[in-house]
C-alpha cells in the first residue's frame, strides 16, 4: 500500500523543517562514561546508551539529508563506499566522516564531509537540527545531523571516486516499515542487540543498508513520522512505546 505523502511540496517540508527544529536530543553519554537507562525506554533504542561502558575520544557526524522525490514522498541520500577503503569498503553509509582540528561541532563535520565526498554545496542544505550521537563498533562517537535540500534539482552529485562508488537515495519511510527489513542478534561490548539489514533495489541494482546505518535511519525515520518501527528494533522485552 502506498504511504499517505506526509511532507508533499516546499510547504510540507517547511513544516517538517519547523518540527524537527523544535526536537531536543535525548542525553546519551559523555565522552567518558555512558549512564544506565531503563529496559524500555525510548533511550535505550540506542544501545550506545543501554550500559556504561568507556567511549573512545574518536568524534564524528554524517548528514541525513532529505528531500522530496519525484512521487512525493520523502527520501534521504545515501553513498556506496569505494571498495579500494582500508574500513567499511563496499558498504553503504550516510555521507560524513571523522571530524577534523578546524571543524565548529557536529554541523560542520557533517557539511563539510558532505561537501567533500558527494559535492552538496552547504547553501542548498538546510540544516534543523541534531540527534543524539551513535557509538560505532570502531567505538567512536557518531552524531547524526539532519539537513532538508528543498530544491533537488540543484544538487548533481559528483563523488570523490577515492571515498565513493555510488550516490543514490531511497525512501526515509522504509527504516520503520517491516517490508525489505531482516535482523540478527549479535552480542556487542557484553550485551546482545540486533544487527538490522534493509534490502533495496533501483535501476537493476541492489544495495545493503545496515549496521550503524540503519540504526540511524532508524531512528530518524521514527522521529520524522512519529511512530516506532513495525519491527523489534532491540533486544528487549519492551518495545519503544513513545516518541
Amino acid at each position: 500500500m502506498k504511504s499517505e505523502n506526509y511532507f508533499h511540496g516546499s510547504q510540507g517540508l517547511g513544516i517538517l523543517a519547523r518540527r524537527l527544529q523544535q526536537y531536543k536530543p535525548t542525553p546519551t553519554f559523555t565522552d567518558v562514561e555512558a549512564p544506565k537507562v531503563p529496559a524500555g525506554s525510548v533511550e535505550s533504542a540506542n544501545p550506545v546508551i543501554q550500559q556504561p561502558q568507556r567511549v573512545g575520544s574518536g568524534r564524528a557526524a554524517v548528514l541525513i539529508c532529505l528531500f522530496e522525490g519525484d512521487d512525493g514522498d520523502l527520501r534521504v541520500i545515501l553513498t556506496k563506499r569505494s571498495s579500494r577503503l582500508s574500513t567499511h569498503s563496499g558498504e553503504v553509509a550516510l555521507p560524513g566522516g571523522k571530524a577534523e582540528e578546524g571543524d565548529a561541532d557536529d554541523v560542520e563535520t557533517a557539511i563539510r564531509e558532505a561537501k567533500e565526498e558527494i559535492g552538496l554545496d552547504p547553501s542548498l542544505v538546510n540544516v534543523v537540527t541534531v540527534l543524539e550521537p551513535f557509538l560505532s563498533k570502531y567505538c567512536i562517537r557518531v552524531t547524526p545531523v539532519i539537513g532538508i535540500l528543498y530544491d533537488k534539482r540543484a544538487f548533481s552529485p559528483t563523488p570523490d571516486v577515492a571515498e565513493v562508488e555510488e550516490v543514490f537515495d531511497v525512501p526515509l519511510e522504509m527504516f520503520i516499515k517491516v517490508e525489505n527489513w531482516r535482523a540478527n542478534e549479535i552480542e556487542w561490548m557484553g550485551a546482545k542487540h540486533l544487527l538490522h539489514y534493509f534490502d533495496y533495489e533501483t535501476d537493476s541494482k541492489e544495495f545493503v543498508i545496515w549496521g550503524l546505518t540503519a540504526r540511524i535511519l532508524i531512528r530518524a525515520a521514527s522521529i520524522v513520522y512519529q511512530r516506532p518501527p513495525a519491527f523489534l528494533d532491540q533486544i528487549s522485552k519492551y518495545k519503544m512505546s513513545k516518541l
